[in-house]
């Protein structure tokens, strides 16, 4: 213990700041300053003390950090932790199985918003809060639902409102063609480490995105991983959360 008492005091006559040397504990769990290196659990008892009124104010008194506490409240008799995963966007696709006059429909229709140099009809509604994308040929997309259900109850909407227009609807091949969902990790992750273990189905590329792309063949699903602990699911199916 006396060695890791004179390299902390050995620090601080160097001229290292007491946050700089909990910094550097708290993010890669040893300290690393100088020619000198401290195992991380020894550390967390001794700093403190050695440090006194100049510990920053998220360590505690009798020399445990808030940071020994997180690592060390890990669930108990080996139970996983929960994570919750929230979905953002449910998008569908169907055919209504006529040709559509997209003129027509804008000028009409209500909620209605006529691209044409993308030859296509903007629909909207209101609940489920959803968005339509007509084309000429009968082909529909529907983006903005939160579930399978509500993804489902929209194309139904959308069909009966170009019902009312006049046109012969028959909805077909509905399917779900992408999901995508979020969830948040109770952790900061280390993408370049995570990125470095993981080569060949994880991809980091700093200049371009702050994100790691994994991909899982099996699924067909993408993951966006932050360091924050953010992750963004994209997937064909609902299946995958």
């Amino acid at each position: 213990m006396d060695s890791v008492e004179d390299a902390v005091a050995s620090l601080k006559n160097e001229g290292f700041t007491s946050d700089e040397i909990f910094q550097e504990i708290h993010e890669v769990g040893i300290l690393k300053m100088g020619n000198n290196q401290v195992d991380y659990s020894e550390l967390l008892h001794v700093v403190p003390e050695e440090l006194g009124s100049d510990a920053p104010e998220h360590y505690c008194s009798n020399g445990e950090s808030q940071i020994a506490e997180e690592h060390d409240n890990k669930p108990e008799n080996g139970s996983q932790m929960e994570i919750s995963i929230e979905v953002n966007n449910v998008v569908c696709s169907f055919s209504v199985r006529c040709h559509l006059n997209l003129r027509n429909i804008a000028m009409t229709g209500a909620n209605v918003e006529y691209k044409r140099e993308n030859a296509m009809v903007n629909m909207k509604l209101r609940k489920p809060y959803t968005t339509a994308s007509i084309w000429s040929s009968g082909k529909i997309t529907v983006t903005g639902a939160t579930s399978e259900p509500d993804s489902r109850i929209a194309a139904r909407k959308f069909s009966r409102i170009l019902q009312r227009l006049g046109y012969k609807i028959r909805l077909a091949n509905w399917r779900v063609v992408n999901v995508l969902a979020t969830c948040k990790m109770p952790f900061p992750i280390r993408i370049a480490q995570f990125s470095e273990a993981h080569r060949g189905i994880a991809s980091y590329e700093p200049e371009l995105h702050p994100g790691v792309t994994y991909r899982i063949k099996d699924l067909k699903a993408t993951l966006k991983i932050f360091s924050t602990g953010s992750i963004t699911v994209t997937g064909t199916s609902l299946a995958i959360t």
